[in-house]
């Protein structure tokens, strides 16, 4: 079981051993993957399950996103009256709260560690701006060399801003290009030339390089990281 379901605490049985069970498979599927440097979506799968039993654990009751069905405007007050039920149901409750206190802890231990590998990752991996950088950093190219690889990956990057009430977000969207061959005529430079006259939509881009100093999978550890460390430098650097 390499992914638990959104709704595992509310949908099927409702029973402390066979809710075990599944944390117990989920959290085993999810140490094989950690222990291969996999890291998404598992991390921010298991950061998604505990964000949510905090909320059940901190407001006693289940929230609605929770249950498997989409509820209608007619069935509204209907599934009111029966959340209530739930929460006025005492050893309902408790089997709810049983099961939290036995996924929460486990949950936190697992993130701690996907989390020291995710800072392991990031230490072992540099970036530097390729060139004279524009100063419209939110669109250019990323090139990935991964360790012990011959070859530079170029990925296009773009940079987006959303926000709430009270917050900025960043978020970033890349597209692969191709790979090129490493050789020692061919500079970082050249091929930032090379792409400036081959895509001419970006005549003056923004790149970066990020190099990797270990062996980790590419999609499912390094290019994340590396997406977000982008981020991160054009936020405190160049933005």
């Amino acid at each position: 079981m390499e992914q638990l379901n959104a709704n595992w605490l509310t949908e099927g049985l409702l029973d402390f051993e066979y809710k075990k069970y599944l944390v117990l498979a989920y959290l085993q599927s999810t140490k094989i993957a950690f222990d291969e440097y996999r890291l998404y979506p598992f991390l921010a799968d298991l950061i998604f399950h505990y964000q949510n039993l905090s909320q059940v654990k901190e407001s006693k009751k289940l929230i609605y996103e929770q249950f498997p069905q989409r509820i209608s405007k007619a069935d509204f007050e209907k599934l009111e009256i029966c959340y209530q039920k739930i929460v006025d149901d005492d050893s309902t409750m408790q089997e709810i709260e049983e099961i939290v206190g036995f996924a929460m802890p486990r949950f936190k231990k697992e993130m701690s560690k996907g989390k020291e590998i995710y800072d392991f990752i990031e230490s072992k991996i540099e970036i530097t701006p390729v060139g004279i950088l524009p100063i419209y950093a939110n669109e250019g190219y990323l090139f990935l060399n991964e360790y012990k690889v011959s070859e530079t990956k170029v990925y296009k990057y773009q940079i987006t801003v959303f926000e709430n009430v009270s917050e900025k977000f960043k978020g970033i969207h890349i597209q692969y290009l191709e790979s090129i061959k490493k050789s020692i005529g061919q500079t970082y430079e050249n091929i930032k030339i090379a792409l400036s006259k081959k895509y001419t939509q970006l005549p003056n881009p923004a790149t970066f390089m990020v190099v990797s100093h270990i062996t980790c999978p590419l999609d499912e550890s390094l290019l994340p990281i590396a997406k977000r460390t982008l981020v991160k430098y054009i936020s405190s650097s160049v933005a």
